[in-house]
């Protein structure tokens, strides 16, 4: 068997760290091991704290209810089956080390009842929402969450229980409940049947959704979470998502979700904090379990129930709604005791100092392990601007153990460019180093803009090139010139970011087609609006409007890049040309020739490549992506003495494959 080498043997500046990689190695072993059962190699295997803990029926129809609670006095279960009162037969009995447990005769609940927890500590008590609480609803008068008895007639039968791999992700970042058109919180439903057709048409083969996990706030975009178990009942019911599941398997999409472990909402009333009275019971004592900037409460990674709360909740949602993955959010928060605040990360002590919590680390490489185990296809993936040594390489490596990282920086740099430089200033040597930065050893995923760079308070990348003249100038009977150059420049960031793309690439919904505005959720400030809580996706549709070009260009540079499989095979640099403000680079038999020029065209363009015939592709100029036309569909060309000679005109991207 080939030795896998370690981080430290494949980075010699990682060298010097030798010793605390070996350390981290074996914590997370020893923390392994505590987990697996005796006499069990599997970590599954002692990962089932959903299945204990919270309510389920027994196959004789009774009910059993469990909670950790280990500062309560008493607890009781509360709701409209008792009239919300605290009665001797809906009490808690101790089970011992702080868990408590309630049996009831299967008459005494029934499907769609709410109910709470009443948890009464020393000196205080309060009504709760159970921690491994899988369904909440939301009063719409009160706005206040109750947990719901879920226990349909007839249990979703799944249609498509695939395994899909992907080792190039090509992934739509979406959100349920923004995906309409209309004004409103959309549904699984209303997705499934509007939305999915699109992704499956542009050629996406991934979807990645945000806020499922219930949230009692719906402006922070799903990430102050609430009920980490709790599918958010705002867009509808654990069978409607398994559906959308199912069918986007049945497509071929697979579909990610959008993980938040990285903190907790500080709620009392629907959440985990003061759940028994206790504010340690889930989260770090004082200042370390508060967020400074968030507002929000820190997990105690160093605490074995937290530790196996938070698996066990990988677990269940890969199991329940048979996902394909995860994208961690703020991992660059959960790893370092400041929560990497202010630190721009230019020293690889930053990694291993004890400014790094140890705790955090081990729990994700956990999770990896986990992940892997139930589902050896599944992908993870780490929000991480803090670039981590080893976070995306293989554990046996001495990684943590993710699949791939956000290269978070390739947006940061466009939206610099695009604010700070003129398009003369703009420099096709710094674009392929910044676009193509990243640890030879990890995988990561590119993109141009995301969620983050859409909301109020920042500008999409189309918004940035055009400003308020997209609102008078997309008609395909006008000619402005702001609109030419940023429709030209959308199609040409795109492709160059797919085009170097590491390992994968993601796109936000909408964005595409240069979707005209930010997104806006309902709040004080915008008097509950939804206006700007939705796609607009007649835009991209209207046969009048240049946004159906844009999704046109998107679509085909997808398109290209599955059927080349290119993603597979490293970029190779073939000219920067500082002067003309070309750059040009190969791919496996692709070769992407990009004129970032703002003015002038070029004739008979020369430069190395390997020898042989080249079909044009792709060409960004073409009329039915908003071009111009400039050059003849699918021109062949070829190398004479190693050199081939294009007609490069401005602002245009080609791709050209080898025959």
């Amino acid at each position: 068997m080939r030795k896998i080498k370690r981080i430290h043997e494949t980075d010699p500046w990682l060298e010097p760290y030798k010793d605390a990689i070996e350390m981290r190695h074996k914590r997370i072993l020893r923390a392994r091991d505590k987990i697996v059962p005796p006499g069990s190699r599997s970590l599954s295997e002692g990962v089932n704290n959903h299945l204990y803990y919270g309510l389920h029926k027994d196959t004789d129809g009774s009910w059993v209810i469990r909670e950790w609670a280990p500062n309560a006095s008493r607890i009781y279960l509360i709701g409209e089956f008792n009239n919300w009162r605290r009665t001797t037969a809906y009490e808690f009995r101790p089970a011992g080390e702080g868990n408590w447990e309630l049996r009831l005769d299967g008459m005494f609940l029934a499907h769609g009842d709410l109910y709470k927890l009443f948890i009464e500590w020393p000196g205080g008590g309060g009504e709760r929402i159970p921690a491994y609480c899988e369904r909440l609803v939301q009063d719409p008068d009160t706005k206040v969450f109750c947990a719901q008895v879920w226990d349909p007639a007839e249990p979703y039968s799944w249609k498509h229980d695939k395994t899909l791999k992907r080792p190039h992700p090509l992934i739509y970042e979406c959100h349920i409940g923004m995906s309409s058109e209309s004004p409103k919180v959309a549904s699984f439903n209303e997705f499934r049947e509007n939305v999915l057709p699109r992704v499956k048409s542009l050629g996406y083969d991934t979807i990645q959704i945000m806020a499922l996990q219930e949230h009692p706030y719906y402006g922070s975009f799903g990430y102050q979470v609430s009920n980490f178990f709790a599918l958010s009942s705002r867009f509808g019911t654990p069978d409607e998502f398994k559906e959308l599941v199912d069918t986007a398997h049945g497509m071929g999409i697979a579909v990610v979700m959008d993980i938040v472990h990285s903190h907790s909402v500080d709620n009392v009333a629907e959440g985990l904090g003061l759940f028994d009275g206790r504010e340690d019971l889930y989260f770090y004592q004082g200042d370390r379990g508060r967020h400074p900037a968030w507002g929000s409460r820190c997990f105690d990674y160093g605490k074995d129930e937290v530790v196996r709360f938070l698996l066990a909740n990988c677990k269940y949602w890969l199991e329940e709604y048979h996902l394909d993955g995860f994208r961690f959010d703020g991992v660059t928060s959960m790893l370092y005791w400041d929560h990497g605040l202010g630190k721009d990360f230019g020293d690889y002590s930053l990694y291993f100092d004890s400014g790094v919590d140890e705790n955090a680390v081990t729990y994700l490489a956990l999770a990896n392990m986990l992940i892997k185990e139930i589902k050896p296809a599944a992908i993870t993936i780490a929000e991480d601007v803090s670039g981590m040594a080893g976070l995306a390489a293989p554990f046996e490596a001495g990684g943590v153990g993710f699949d791939f990282r956000m290269a978070m920086g390739i947006a940061d740099h466009w939206i610099k460019w695009i604010k700070e430089k003129s398009d003369e200033q703009w420099s096709p040597g710094e674009i392929w180093h910044e676009l193509t930065n990243k640890r030879a050893d990890e995988k990561t995923i590119s993109y141009a803009e995301c969620h983050d760079q859409a909301l109020v308070g920042d500008k999409t990348i189309i918004f940035r090139l055009m400003d308020k003249e997209m609102y008078f100038s997309m008609s395909k009977d006008s000619r402005n010139p702001v609109v030419d150059r940023g429709i030209a420049l959308h199609k040409l960031i795109r492709l160059a970011t797919l085009g170097t793309a590491g390992d994968g690439y993601l796109n936000f919904m909408g964005n595409e087609f240069g979707h005209p505005e930010w997104i806006d959720f309902p709040r004080e400030g915008n008097g509950w609006s939804f206006g700007r809580a939705r796609r607009l996706w007649s835009l991209a549709d209207n046969d009048l409007l240049r946004y159906g070009g844009l999704q046109e260009f998107d679509k085909a540079m997808i398109g290209l890049v599955k059927r080349s499989g290119a993603l597979s095979y490293n970029p190779l640099l073939l000219r920067a040309d500082e002067e003309k403000k070309i750059l040009i680079f190969g791919r496996e038999n692709l070769i992407f020739a990009l004129s970032f020029n703002p003015v002038e065209s070029f004739v008979d363009y020369g430069f190395q490549a390997p020898e042989g015939k080249y079909v044009l592709t792709l060409d960004s100029d073409e009329e039915r992506f908003g071009g111009f036309g400039r050059l003849g569909r699918r021109e062949t060309h070829f190398t004479v003495d190693g050199v081939l000679r294009l007609y490069l005109p401005s602002r245009c991207a080609l791709v050209l494959t080898r025959e």
